[in-house]
């Protein structure tokens, strides 16, 4: 089965957050100051099995950009994918799987993060109420936690408690329809699903649609309501993937998995509409081969755009104009990549590290801050099928 995006905002945002870790949603006394982190701690969601066990957690020194394996976070059956709660209390996990406690679809589980240690205790599971999930992110007032599953394609809202646990889901939408290409998209197939700055309207991606499905979204009822228009439509045969914003919120972007390609939109946010003004390929001209997308982000500075190409196993290069929100194709970085999955670059801006699901490693790229081009920093790291990189502020 084929199966992440990085949030606008930057580098403010990220020390917003950071000020954030040591509150509760019960509400705690004021944070200090937030100061800027040295050291970030890396959490990597895994395909288990093999040598791999779960969830791990590595460090990140943003000085030097060296990355330091601290082991396994938590042991837990195929948590491809991860989101990290606002409060940096918790983590939630989807569990990749078709039979969840012998019911069809896969599972979502949630963790306690201790801060001193940075390790993880589950606190509960709940059904994705779809089978295969494969991506999740958290609303940003760190109330529900969103689904999207590839197998079911569907989508699912599960609200949070105050204690971090997963309650059944408040919300769940079955997409209906089929795309041009049989083998592929035979259904639907819930790809990944993201939410606006606003957090009013909820973005997912459906490989076997051929469609950005968009809708309304109610974080206090944990509601997901079909926008109007419902959809905004990719060329056929494309398999849209992953989706990311632009900082500005004027534009986003998605990754199409099977046309290798990216296809720019034009964003209102007021009215939760997507318009299509651009799609550019990921692959350098005249190549030739088996490949495929899988990861788009945005740097936080909206400069840069990136995408990972597998088969090419490369990290694609974008130059974004500040106007318009177009592409203009800038390389691509091929070394040490070996089928590149997530990817992800950290909040400062200052690199860009990769997940090598079959090299079995993550490499770290320090980024060209005028170009967006980037450089090897050291050797790759050791990591067993890394699917999935998510930051946070080291303690």
């Amino acid at each position: 089965m084929t199966h992440h995006t990085t949030a606008p905002g930057g580098l403010v945002a990220f020390l917003l957050l950071a000020a954030l870790a040591t509150s509760t949603r019960a509400g705690a006394a004021p944070a200090a100051p937030a100061q800027k982190p040295d050291k970030l701690w890396v959490y990597v969601g895994t395909y288990t099995g093999g040598k791999s066990k779960g969830i791990y957690r590595f460090e990140l020194d943003l000085a030097s950009g060296e990355l330091t394996s601290k082991g396994v976070a938590v042991e837990v059956s195929n948590p491809s994918f991860l989101a990290l709660h606002p409060s940096h209390r918790f983590l939630y996990a989807v569990g990749e799987m078709d039979d969840f406690k012998g019911k069809k679809g896969g599972a979502v589980s949630a963790f306690a993060l201790d801060a001193d240690t940075g390790k993880l205790k589950l606190l509960n599971q709940q059904s994705s109420r779809g089978a295969g999930p494969c991506h999740v992110v958290v609303d940003r007032a760190g109330k529900n936690v969103l689904v999207a599953n590839y197998g079911g394609g569907s989508v699912a809202c599960l609200p949070i408690g105050e204690d971090g646990k997963l309650g059944e889901a408040s919300s769940f939408v079955q997409h209906k329809g089929k795309g041009t290409d049989p083998r592929r998209q035979e259904g639907p197939h819930g790809h990944s699903i993201n939410l606006d700055a606003a957090n009013h309207f909820a973005f997912a991606a459906d490989l076997g649609l051929d469609k950005v499905l968009v809708y309304r979204f109610d974080a206090d009822k944990g509601t997901l309501t079909p926008n109007d228009p419902p959809s905004a439509s990719v060329a056929p045969a494309s398999g849209p993937r992953h989706f990311a914003f632009h900082p500005d919120g004027r534009h986003a972007y998605v990754i199409n998995e099977m046309a290798s390609t990216v296809t720019a939109f034009d964003y209102d946010a007021e009215k939760g509409t997507l318009k299509a003004t651009q799609t550019i390929s990921t692959l350098p001209k005249g190549f030739k081969g088996d490949t495929s997308t899988a990861e788009v982000v945005v740097h936080p500075s909206g400069k840069f755009l990136y995408g990972s190409n597998r088969g090419h196993d490369s990290i694609a290069i974008f130059r974004v104009d500040a106007d318009s929100g177009k592409l203009t194709a800038a390389g691509h970085q091929k070394e040490t990549i070996k089928v590149p999955r997530n990817f992800a670059v950290e909040p400062t801006g200052k690199y860009l590290l990769v997940g090598n699901q079959e090299g079995n490693t993550i490499s770290v790229f320090r980024i060209d801050q005028k170009t967006g081009g980037l450089s090897l920093v050291g050797k790759p790291v050791e990591a067993p099928s890394p699917v999935c990189l998510r930051f946070m502020p080291a303690k």
